[in-house]
């Protein structure tokens, strides 16, 4: 009995402990990071869409435009392009768009669904002053996103150069499991979990090693903290069926698109394709066929990012796109 007491006395002492820790840490984040967050200033400047604010970064002043669109869940995608985004600008005009719930832009009430996502990036963009047509360079998810862009408006999209892009040939549901997890993520967020793990994972010499400014670095840690939203949420509950959207509609033979594929995605076992009796080579195949026959690929060294570490390569890559483009 006494030993039971004691087991019973230092778990109620743990749970306290943790308790407590979660407390002071809900309240750091509400106070001190959301302050500190609160105090940088956008690198861009914010353009009205459809009821709210949307954040439009661009550098250089090339005769080209080409548009970055960011994966699902990166926390500050104009810091995160940063060296992509100085290196392209030597030559063309680099437009970085951040989706409503990601990054310096607001929170939006309508539907998370390709349809919106294209509408809502050429208002944004038109709105800030560029004019189409545009070479699309997007990371992820987004890359369903210009797939659908460029079916819908194939005037204004001059070429799609897809960074490690979501195919379009495979669909899955979203497990339910998935879904029910979200919401620990953000509780998880307030008690300031996300923002201790951003700041303990981030290797900053890496970082700095290609071409983050410290500045840039310190910005994608603070937001790495408050990345989860209800906007942003929704966006991570119905990314399956972006892809849903956007399968079945022709992809223009008169697009040049170009896939950098990371080595890592075209490489490694995945579980999920596994259960469905396909190999991450078989996965990328599907998409570069359904894509069609004009599309071109390349794998590079690195992980999913594969902007982080391949600057010159994707420089490069686009300087080949654009001059094979004929009227590009």
């Amino acid at each position: 009995m006494k030993k039971g007491k004691k087991i019973m006395m230092v778990l109620g002492i743990i749970v306290a402990a943790i308790a407590l820790c979660m407390l002071i840490g809900a309240i750091v984040h509400a106070t001190f990071l959301k302050e500190k967050v609160g105090r940088i200033k956008p690198y861009g400047q914010l353009v009205h869409v459809d009821g709210g604010q949307m954040h439009v970064f661009s550098v250089g002043s090339g005769q080209k435009t080409i548009v970055l669109l960011p994966g699902m869940g990166v926390s500050l995608p104009s810091a995160e392009f940063g060296p992509l985004m100085r290196k392209l600008g030597e030559k063309y005009t680099v437009v970085c768009v951040e989706y409503f719930g990601v990054g310096f832009s607001g929170q939006t009430a309508a539907p998370r669904n390709c349809e919106n996502y294209v509408e809502e990036t050429r208002t944004a963009l038109d709105k800030a002053g560029f004019k189409a047509p545009y070479v699309l360079m997007p990371h992820s998810i987004s890359s369903v996103y210009g797939e659908y862009y460029a079916a819908k408006y194939p005037k204004e999209v001059e070429a799609i150069i897809s960074l490690d892009g979501t195919s379009t040939a495979y669909y899955e549901k979203m497990p339910a499991i998935v879904k029910s997890l979200l919401p620990i993520a953000k509780f998880q967020q307030a008690t300031g979990g996300t923002a201790l793990m951003a700041s303990l994972a981030t290797n900053r010499k890496s970082l700095r090693s290609n071409g983050y400014t410290e500045k840039e670095i310190d910005d994608m840690i603070a937001f790495a903290g408050f990345s989860l939203n209800d906007t942003l949420l929704e966006q991570i509950s119905n990314s399956a069926e972006f892809i849903k959207q956007t399968m079945d509609v022709p992809f223009p033979e008169s697009i040049p698109y170009f896939k950098v594929i990371s080595r890592k995605t075209y490489e490694a076992p995945n579980s999920q394709l596994k259960k469905a009796n396909m190999t991450p080579q078989e996965y990328q195949r599907r998409h570069l066929e359904r894509i069609g026959g004009h599309a071109r690929f390349e794998i590079l060294d690195g992980t999913h990012f594969i902007y982080l570490n391949n600057v010159n390569r994707i420089a490069q890559i686009a300087d080949e796109v654009i001059a094979q483009g004929g009227a590009i």
